[in-house]
């Protein structure tokens, strides 16, 4: 069991990420468990990598003296599973915003969809979607998205270090892939889809390492919570 000390010392942990959670709200959760545990005024508390609202998975949290090893943790290689759908696109790449474009999909065999994964690995170059937390002129790219304005993103180099199909069941994609930081897997699947001449989506994501940590080993806030004796009802 962590004390006090533990936690101001510093505290790796390992969070499974719900659906529908901002990584913002995982951290909130973790930091008013341990600061009602051990009436503690304040805490240092951070995550080492955002996963978006639709994504599940792997965030690892740092506390105390620990919040500085955060971006150490945040330039490691990452692994995601996940569902590319195919056949339509939508503004923001996943499904936080409708399909607005639909395409054939009648000419896409399996072997061209295990063929296109090659055109990805290695060093590459990925525009960041347009729904996305980076900032431009001072203000973040989704703020500028919802006011219907004309962005110009600039492209950035990332590296796909492996890029597998694990399953096929059209119009779904099932695939995992390892990467470096800064690589969207929402621009991943807009990309896929253009290169099989149509259109896809991201509408399943599941981070499942960061370096040597695994989802395996994280728990929920709610079991972290109780874990802490702290009522999760409170």
């Amino acid at each position: 069991m962590n004390t006090k000390e533990d936690f101001l010392n510093g505290q790796i942990l390992l969070i499974d990420k719900p659906l529908e959670w901002s990584s913002f709200q995982a951290v909130n959760a973790l930091k008013w468990a341990i600061r009602k545990k051990f009436s503690l005024k304040k805490i240092k508390i951070g995550h080492a990598g955002t996963l978006d609202p639709l994504a599940t998975g792997l965030l690892v949290i740092c506390t105390g003296k620990f919040t500085k090893k955060i971006p150490e943790l945040q330039g490691q290689v990452k692994e995601y599973t996940g569902t590319f759908t195919l056949g339509g696109t939508t503004p923001s790449y996943d499904l936080e915003t409708e399909v607005n474009e639909t395409f054939p999909t009648d000419h896409i065999t399996d072997a061209s969809i295990k063929e296109a994964t090659k055109q990805f690995l290695g060093e590459i170059e990925q525009i960041p979607p347009i729904f996305s937390a980076l900032k431009k002129d001072g203000k973040r790219l989704y703020e500028l998205a919802r006011e219907g304005k004309q962005v110009e993103i600039k492209s950035r180099k990332i590296e796909i270090l492996e890029f597998e199909i694990t399953r096929i069941e059209r119009p779904k994609v099932q695939f995992r892939v390892v990467c470096s930081k800064g690589t969207y897997i929402r621009s991943l699947a807009h990309d896929f889809g253009k290169v099989l001449d149509s259109g896809a989506h991201l509408s399943e994501l599941r981070r499942t390492k960061i370096g040597e940590f695994n989802v395996d080993n994280a728990t929920t806030p709610d079991v972290f919570k109780a874990n802490l004796g702290v009522n999760t009802s409170s």
